[in-house]
């Protein structure tokens, strides 16, 4: 019971890790222009289901976000166009933010049932020894 309660939490930790290497490159790339004609940079979604045959959750993978952006008017950008326009990632900092600070305090929930478990199993083999 303590080896499955260290899987699953080790499924959670990894899960919540992916999710925050997409929030942070998301946020990283939050300013990132591009010409006009050109892709935005697209904001990372990780994909994830529960395991089928074993316990856990696990990320089935990654979704990207819409490439159209959104066009900001900055003449002295060197990327703009003729009108002054340069595309820009069509990503809320906010949300992101927020989706950081749930995804942080998941990691370290699954963080804490992995320290919980490996005590309990430690006091199981203490009382074995006895």
């Amino acid at each position: 019971m303590t080896f499955d309660a260290i899987g699953i939490a080790g499924t959670g930790l990894t899960v919540h890790r992916k999710w925050l290497d997409a929030l942070s490159d998301n946020i990283a790339n939050l300013n990132t222009a591009v010409a006009p004609g050109d892709e935005a940079f697209r904001e990372r979604y990780v994909l994830v289901e529960e395991g089928s045959r074993s316990p856990g959750v696990y990320v089935a993978g990654t979704a990207l976000g819409d490439a159209e952006g959104r066009l900001v008017h900055q003449p002295d950008h060197p990327l703009a166009d003729e009108n002054g326009y340069v595309r820009m990632p069509d990503i809320d900092f906010g949300s992101q933010m927020s989706q950081l600070i749930l995804a942080q305090r998941g990691y370290q929930a699954s963080a804490g049932v992995v320290d919980r478990a490996r005590n309990a199993y430690e006091a199981a083999l203490q009382i074995g020894r006895s």
